[in-house]
């Protein structure tokens, strides 16, 4: 019989936020992202593929703080690495610093996409950067986007604050359906600045997919007939499925694509990356500037992180574990006698519950991540999860194990 976590000290931070920060803690991290009382709110510290919350408990850490976490919390080499730089050099100075150049060329050298690269501070800069960049580059206006993207008003799901004008002119298709893109190239593609798309499809509280054969290639097809710019928005997996982004493994690539998260394991970095015909705009047509922007700490971890991904082969390892962990699942999923669903093995594990015509789903999922995380095994109900090089076999199957038994609880709840 699993048991509620002692959660108090958490609690009571978060009661104490409500009123001197709004919502207490920032969007996706808010307790109704995840099961309401029975997940802690505040973390204490992490190390490898663990992390503790306030009051003391230890969870096999599968959401990596959605996705920087490619390598483990508080890598020594890392760490050690940002420490030299800010002790002995500094990092934010008024004129830029050498790192830069150093890490634009290695960033050329791995991504087929790659010929000049600018870098800034988050996921949502970058994918921001690159459309500004396609309809400076096309002289268009609309967008045709496919995926989250982040929060800034051209592409926020959430709509608050928001004047109608900044996003009427983008268009959204669902992943895998080369008609729906078709259909809107059709009546925009003469005006239409860009495509942008996630190679690896993970829409929000929905199954992760992979692109069927021909799709991403389709892509391509409709970006060249219609002169339209293709961005792939790498930012999830970059870093990840392969040491070139998703555009390497599955042999498509696009005209700029946007990284971030896994490229500094943690550490705020994301980067604009394309061909010189697009990025060029970036030199006199198009502003891009930010204080912080080409701070060097960053970009030096940046330049650790790669160097580690390289040397020790570490997104074949994870691969490898991500692999064996989803297998076992499935065969649990399998066994478990519930319309579920696991998707986005190796590196996105995703557990879904179908949507039934009664709700009992409704039921289900809370439920049943209600059992996991009281197992101290830390995944979110409505988001993918990740695989990092430090879960070793024995969490994994540890994990395993945890959504096994976690399934065996859920008739309890009906």
């Amino acid at each position: 019989m699993s048991q509620k976590l002692k959660l108090d000290l958490s609690n009571k931070m978060y009661e104490s936020a409500l009123n001197i920060i709004p919502g207490a803690v920032a969007g996706i991290r808010r307790p109704y992202n995840f099961v309401p009382g029975e997940y802690p709110i505040y973390f204490e510290s992490a190390k490898g593929g663990k992390v503790t919350d306030v009051d003391g408990n230890e969870y096999l850490d599968f959401l990596c703080a959605y996705g920087p976490i490619i390598i483990g919390h508080r890598e020594e080499e890392i760490d050690n690495a940002a420490i030299e730089q800010m002790r002995n050099k500094g990092f934010c100075f008024s004129l830029t610093q050498p790192t830069q150049n150093k890490l634009a060329k290695k960033l050329i050298e791995l991504i087929p996409s790659a010929e000049m690269a600018v870098f800034v501070k988050t996921g949502s800069d970058a994918t921001t950067a690159a459309i500004r960049v396609a309809r400076a580059a096309t002289d268009k206006v609309k967008v045709a986007r496919c995926g989250y993207h982040g929060w800034h008003d051209w592409c926020v799901e959430v709509k608050g604050g928001i004047p109608q004008k900044f996003f009427e002119d983008v268009y959204e298709f669902h992943y895998n359906d080369l008609d729906g893109l078709e259909d809107i190239m059709k009546e925009h593609g003469n005006d239409m600045a860009a495509i942008m798309i996630t190679p690896v499809g993970h829409p929000l509280a929905d199954t992760v997919q992979m692109p069927k054969p021909g799709f991403l290639e389709g892509v391509r097809a409709l970006a060249d007939k219609y002169g339209t710019v293709l961005i792939f928005d790498e930012i999830r997996s970059g870093f990840r499925v392969s040491i070139g982004g998703a555009q390497k493994l599955f042999g498509v690539t696009p005209d700029i694509s946007v990284f971030g998260k896994a490229m500094g394991n943690g550490y705020p970095i994301g980067a604009v990356v394309g061909k010189r015909e697009f990025m060029k705009v970036l030199a006199d047509k198009v502003f891009l500037s930010s204080t912080f922007f080409p701070n060097s700490m960053e970009q030096v971890a940046c330049l650790k992180t790669i160097e580690m991904l390289e040397r020790d082969h570490i997104l074949d390892v994870v691969a490898e574990k991500g692999n064996m962990f989803g297998k076992l699942i499935e065969e649990v999923v399998k066994k478990s006698g519930y319309d579920v669903e696991f998707t986005g093995a190796p590196w996105m594990p995703f557990i879904t519950f179908n949507k039934d015509k009664d709700g009992l789903y409704k039921k289900l999922r809370p439920a049943f991540y209600t059992e996991l995380i009281r197992r101290k095994v830390f995944l979110q109900p409505y988001h993918h999860g990740y695989v990092c090089y430090r879960h070793t076999d024995e969490d994994l199957r540890y994990a395993v194990d945890m959504i096994a038994e976690s399934f065996g609880e859920l008739k309890k709840y009906i």
